[in-house]
Formats: structure tokens, sequence, C-alpha cells
């Protein structure tokens, strides 16, 4: 039977023993035509089924899910033993109205100063932020109506260059400017309804925002899913008056990092348009980081928000499992991804979390009396153990939560990086944190990183195959891009068993995870293990799977979707041919308020080296 690997208890392992090791996908990579002969043969049951057999070996898949004996029982979904509330916080209700809470985001924030804000005496470059738009229009500087034609006169402009930079899938001009006009006059009688009244937004291609359709990307998902409605995220925006731009594009049905899409055209990254933007919330990102949008929502299930922030220098927030509602989403019958908010600043992405927050009444997460596990309760009060909450950031009290923060760095997977540029300015950064703030750095160790990569492989892919059933039994796949089609062959690989262990490795990562965060506040890692990669001409007509780029996009971002742990990447610089890089924390449970604090120090200390990106439009200009 050959010689099986037993796993010791996760509570029993011996992290001395534990050594990093750099892991590569052993599989080829391919484009074009070359793609799509290789998918064909791998859709060939008995060839097809030889050939994904022998990369799954390779790959190591076959000794960590069937050759190795793991104690742990499944873990279906995340659990979390209680946690402690946060410092220098302030809840928010999330039965409340959205823009309530959104008020109270705003008391969180330092004190808006137009002066400071338009003087830009340093002459550097500087997104326009939504108090700064608010003040605009509340100033009748300019209106909604007209930053609306100047974002339609952009579309027009981005849709006529070569190559093709296409960003919007769904857009409707006239709908646009019923929105603005709607918003223009809120604001001349004097009753704007928040904040984001008048706030430019786009919205993922898998979340619905009617009266556009949702494609996924595809062309062909919006035929079998009509939408009748808007997603819960998307009407709690609407109903704090933001102006939905369309559709941003996106890695067809979310199943690839680098936001390649056959079907619409591949995006393109703002500060290189012969690079990608990284995937699959690819639109969002590259809409944030061109200046056409202060803010606008992604899904995460494999780094989806924080992987595009991170390529495009904008900052993404994948929040805790279950801490926003999902319905409306074409995903929201997963355990791995959430729906968040990608914006140029940590300010707006408080703005737009307070509005977006809270899961529906029917599907609250909330602790047991046991505090032994997580259940799916329908409650009636409005208590829960883990209550959103924002950071105090409007006084000197938000300095005193920095005092005894514990970063938690794994140095040889820190490091473990495409362009030592990565590393190096992520160091910079906890070095300022540390110089400035007072933070402490303590080297910790990560066991079983393979095995959570594997892990997640197959839970995403196990829950995109079974959302995506019945449109493949009525031949729908034969209407996908060849790198979706090579993920289901992969997918469909995977056995019931293989799910069940995948979902044991899910309760073992977790301990080892939740004994870390006994030693320390925040995991810190790069965002991702390279900047932008270039885009291949021969990707563009029928796609590209390359998993060793995916491998290093991938590299840190897992946990936050296998164990439903909330992370953000924050723009720290650029590499030495203008990249962005991004700085990922990783929080505990529920700990979404301690990242937005930190990250907005990161902010602060970094935004000197902001850079325009070449792909730039200013829809706030004054002259």
């Amino acid at each position: 039977m050959g010689k099986r690997r037993v796993l010791v208890p996760a509570e029993e392992l011996d992290l001395s023993t534990v050594k990093y090791e750099h892991e590569e996908y052993k599989v080829p990579h391919l484009t074009g035509y070359t793609l799509g002969i290789f998918v064909k043969i791998l859709e060939t049951p008995l060839i097809g089924n030889l050939i994904i057999n022998y990369m799954k070996k390779q790959n190591k898949f076959d000794e960590l899910l069937q050759n190795t004996t793991i104690p742990e029982t499944p873990m279906f979904k995340p659990e979390y033993p209680p946690q402690e509330l946060e410092n220098g916080v302030v809840d928010v209700e999330e039965d409340g109205k959205p823009e309530e809470r959104v008020e109270i985001a705003l008391k969180c924030l330092p004190p808006y100063d137009p002066a400071s804000c338009w003087a830009n005496e340093t002459n550097s470059f500087r997104y326009w932020k939504i108090c700064d738009y608010h003040y605009a229009y509340r100033s009748k500087i300019v209106t909604p109506s007209i930053v609306a034609e100047r974002f339609i006169s952009a579309i027009e402009e981005i849709h006529s260059k070569m190559p093709p930079t296409p960003l919007l899938v769904s857009f409707d001009a006239d709908e646009l400017m019923k929105q603005a006009v709607a918003s223009t006059r809120r604001f001349e009688e004097g009753n704007p309804l928040s904040i984001l009244d008048g706030i430019f937004v786009a919205i993922k291609d898998d979340i619905d925002c009617f009266p556009h359709p949702s494609k996924g990307a595809t062309t062909w998902l919006h035929e079998v899913r009509p939408v009748e409605k808007d997603a819960i995220c998307v009407s709690r925006l609407r109903k704090c008056g933001v102006i939905f731009v369309g559709k941003a594009n996106m890695h067809e049905l979310g199943l690839g990092t680098s936001g390649n899409n056959p079907n619409h055209g591949t995006t393109r990254n703002p500060h290189a348009p012969n690079r990608y933007t990284g995937g699959s919330s690819s639109g969002p990102a590259a809409m944030v980081a061109s200046g056409l949008c202060s803010a606008a929502l992604g899904t995460d299930g494999g780094g989806s928000i924080r992987i595009p922030s991170s390529l495009c220098g904008v900052v993404g927030l994948k929040t805790s499992y279950g801490r926003v509602d999902m319905e409306g989403s074409t995903c929201d019958a997963g355990t791995v991804e959430i729906i968040g908010p990608l914006a140029s600043s940590v300010e707006d992405l408080m703005l737009v979390y307070a509005a977006i927050l809270g899961p529906s009444p029917a599907k609250k997460i909330t602790l047991n009396p046991r505090g032994d596990r997580l259940l799916l309760v329908a409650i009636s009060g409005h208590d829960t153990v883990s209550p959103p909450c924002l950071p105090d950031l409007s006084s000197s009290n938000s300095l005193i939560a920095f005092g005894s923060l514990r970063l938690g760095k794994y140095t040889d997977w820190f490091n473990d990086v495409y362009s030592i540029d990565i590393s190096n300015k992520c160091e910079d950064a906890l070095n300022l944190l540390v110089k400035d703030h007072g933070c402490e750095i303590v080297e910790i160790v990560i066991p079983e990183l393979r095995e959570m990569a594997t892990a997640h492989v197959v839970s995403i892919g196990a829950e995109s195959l079974s959302a995506l059933s019945p449109e493949l039994a009525d031949g729908c796949g034969s209407k996908m891009t060849y790198d979706t089609r090579a993920n289901l062959a992969l997918f469909r690989s995977f056995s019931a068993a293989d799910y069940v262990a995948a979902q044991r490795l899910r309760r073992r990562i977790m301990h080892h995870h939740m004994e870390i965060f006994k030693k320390v506040d925040v995991i810190v890692t790069p965002t991702t293990g390279m900047t932008a990669p270039k885009i291949p001409s021969s990707a563009l007509k029928l796609g590209e799977s390359n998993l060793q780029v995916s491998g290093y996009l991938m590299r840190f971002i897992l946990a936050g979707n296998l164990l439903g742990l909330p992370a953000i990447s924050v723009p720290v610089g650029y590499d030495k041919e203008g990249l962005p890089i991004g700085l990922q924390l990783i929080g505990r449970p529920w700990g979404e308020a301690s990242l937005l604090r930190l990250a907005s120090a990161v902010e602060e200390l970094c935004w000197k080296s902001k850079k325009k990106p070449v792909s730039f439009y200013d829809l706030l200009k004054t002259n």
C-alpha cells in the first residue's frame, strides 16, 4: 500500500522541527492556441484523467489528501474561539441604517481641513478622497452631474484607446446621469443622504447591481441568472446616495489571479498598460487606481481583492467570514469568499466598509454559549460576541492603541518573493511602524503552509464546481475561457474524500493560527510575491494559464480565505520598474478595526512615495 504519512495532532506539533520550503506549481505555462489544445486534451475522458492525475501527483495533492492520516475532525466553515474586544474603537450597529453607520465612521476620521487638502503645496500626487468630493459638492465647486459628464467622457476615451482597456463590462451613460442628476438635486436642496452621496463606485461583475446584468465576465451567465434587484451590500450603498457607474471587468467567474479575460478584453494596469492588474477583481482595482471611482466593491475567495489592490497601488479589505452579507452575489453559498471594498485611501475604505457591513438577520454569525464553535443561527437580539467596530482615528487616543501592538513576521516566508524590492519595501514600512509607533516585531513560525494551499484549492474548487453544476450540465462549459475550463477539469478530479481531508486540514491550520494570535496581534507579509506580471500578446485572444505566477501572487493570502480571517493590503512603495508593492496585514477573527488603524498608520508613513499612475483621470479638476 506504500508508505503513509501520519500527522501528529496539531496541538502536539513541535514548531522547532518546522522548516520553511519554497513551493512552486509544476505545471506548464500555456497561452493562446497551445492552451486551447491542452484544455481539449484535458477534457478527453481517458487521456485527460491521466494527465490530471500525473500533475496532481507531481504537486503532492495525493500525498496530502489521500496518503496522509489527519487526526483532526473536519471544519466545513471557519470556527473561532472567543475573541477579546479591540481597544480604541467605536461600536457600530450592524442592524442600523447604513447612512447612520457611515456618519459614525466619518466621526472616527481626522477632522477635514479643506485648505490643506486642496492646496497640495508639496506637489506630490494625491488621490481625491470622498471628503474632497463632498466638500466640492457642498461648496458648489462642482456637481455630481458635472463629474458624471467627465466620467462618461473618460470612458469614451478609454474605449477608443489602443490597445483596448475594458474597465466596465456593463455601462449605461443615461442611467449614470439619472443617478447624478438626483444627487445634484439633493445637494441643491441641502439634503444629501450621507457623505457618500454623489460618490462614484464600481461594482464587480459578480455582484448584483440593478438594472445591470451580472455576467461574472462570462458571455452567458446573465442568461441563466437574471438580476431583479440589488445585492444587499449594493442596496446599502444606494441608501447612502452612492452613484453606481456600472459593472467592472473581472477574471471569468473569479477563477484566476491575473485578470486576463478574452470574453470582454483584459483590463490593463493603470501604472503600466502592458501589465496585468491582478485578479479576479481586476476592473474594480483599475477603476479606483485610475481615479475614475473613489471606491469599488469586489469579491475575495483567493486574494481576489488584495492581489489587484496590491498590483494597482490601492487599498483592499478582505473582511472576516460572515461580516458582510453575501446575498445577491454569484458566490453567496461558499465558505471562502467575501464581498469587500477597494479604495484609494484607508479613510475612504472605512466609509464604504461602514455602509456595507452586517450579515442578514437570518444568518448572523455568532458564538454559542459554550464558545467552542461558530453557528449560523437566526437571532432576534442585537448582541454579538464580536460586534463590528471602527478605529477612532480622530484623536490622539488612536496612538495609544499602538503602544503594545505585536506584529508577527515569519521571516523565511516573508522573504520568499520574486523580487527583493518587495520584501525590502515591506520591511521598510515595518521599521517605520517600530520607530514611529513603538510596534514590536515578533518572529513567528507558521506550519503547514503547503497543506493550507492544498486545502484552499480543494475547498474553493469544490464550492465553485457545486455552484456551476446546473450550468455545466446544460453545456455552458464549452462557452467558458480555456483557463477556466482547465481549472474546472482539476476541480472535477477531487473526490468527496479529498474534500473531507481538506476540511480536516482547515481545522489544523486554524489551530496553528489561533495559537499564533496568542502571541501577536497581527501577522504581516507582503501582499503578493511579485509585482504586476507582463501580459503576453498571445494571451489576449484565447487566454493564459500560468500557475507559477499564480503561486507567487497567492503566496501570502490564503489564510484570509480558508480560515475566514480579516486581511488588508495597503500600498508601501514601488519596485525598480515603478510597479506598486502592497503590505498585507492579517488580523484576528473580527479584527477589522485593528487592521484599519494599522493600515492608516502605514499609509501615513508611506504617503510621500505615492506616484501618479500612467493612466489617471482627474474628475474633480477645478481649472
